[in-house]
């Protein structure tokens, strides 16, 4: 229990406060709508304050989160987000980085070893750039449990759709 409330931590850390509605995987919010791919039931919406969307696996200590930055942003390169996700991160080693492509556009997906407050983490991290916004998608794991869920996380982020909203 203790490192699943350090996850979900590491995940309200990792993201900014907004109002939101989340109905059949579309999230909803004044600036932005966009789509996900669909979870397993393993996987149970939490809320954090500091999230768009947040889910955890009762348990295991994986936990993965989605968040939408519309304003305030600037226009910094997919490196530079990156590296805004891993403040307050300490021992970080990047294990793989490269170009995906995610609803058509070029999009960074990161791989880190990390330590928070001390305890060990395995990050994947994707950041894209669309329509003005920034979103990033965060899946947080034990080291050597990510694997087995990554699966989940890459149907999520293949279901990944941005529109303009209103």
């Amino acid at each position: 229990m203790q490192r699943m409330t350090l996850l979900l931590g590491v995940l309200a850390f990792l993201g900014g406060c907004h109002r939101v509605t989340f109905e059949d995987s579309v999230l909803s919010k004044p600036e932005v709508r966009y789509r996900v791919g669909p979870l397993p039931k393993a996987w149970s919406r939490v809320w954090l304050e500091d999230n768009d969307l947040a889910f955890a696996e009762a348990g295991t200590g994986r936990a993965l989160s989605v968040n939408a930055t519309c304003k305030g942003h600037d226009d910094p390169p997919l490196q530079v987000l990156t590296r805004h996700l891993l403040m307050g991160f300490t021992e970080r080693r990047e294990v793989s980085q490269g170009l995906i492509t995610l609803d058509g556009r070029e999009a960074l997906r990161s791989r880190f070893l990390a330590k928070m407050d001390g305890v060990p983490v395995e990050l994947e991290l994707v950041v894209l750039k669309k329509d003005n916004c920034v979103f990033d998608f965060t899946y947080v794991a034990p080291p050597g449990l990510a694997e087995e869920r990554m699966p989940d996380f890459d149907a999520l982020l293949a279901g990944f759709k941005a529109e303009r909203s209103g």
